[in-house]
């Protein structure tokens, strides 16, 4: 039985709706849509929150990666894509204080030199 298979027949065991699971793992509705349909491999971390939800362990339905431990799949598709823009979104409109702060840091710690002449320019009168 593929992943796919096995969670959309513990989610409907339970009782629980696409939704009501997406809302208790975390996971974006689309993903566990595309995980059932076995349109996508499900990340380690999906696993271990979806076994979690359903109370069950569902490491021995994921395949082993059959790629070299080194090697990448840089191969992305829009819905891939859309998500993390989604993701990255989300993250700015969390965290804008903090990443204004870290980017305003680092431009006055590279600004230092020009912002010490500028002033000691101004104390002078020059």
């Amino acid at each position: 039985m593929e992943f796919g298979a096995r969670l959309k027949e513990l989610r409907t065991r339970l009782n629980i709706s696409q939704k009501e699971l997406s809302e208790q793992t975390g996971l974006t509705l689309r993903t566990i849509q595309r995980i059932e349909n076995n349109e996508v491999k499900p990340s380690l971390y999906s696993v271990k929150v979806l076994g979690e939800v359903l109370q069950a362990d569902l490491s021995p339905f994921v395949k082993p990666s059959e790629a070299k431990p080194y090697e990448f799949n840089l191969t992305l598709k829009i819905t891939d894509m859309n998500q993390f823009l989604h993701d990255l979104t989300v993250l700015f409109k969390t965290h804008w204080k903090t990443i204004f702060l870290i980017v305003l840091f680092i431009w006055l710690f590279t600004s230092y030199t020009d912002i010490k002449s500028g002033i000691m320019d101004g104390w002078n009168g020059k």
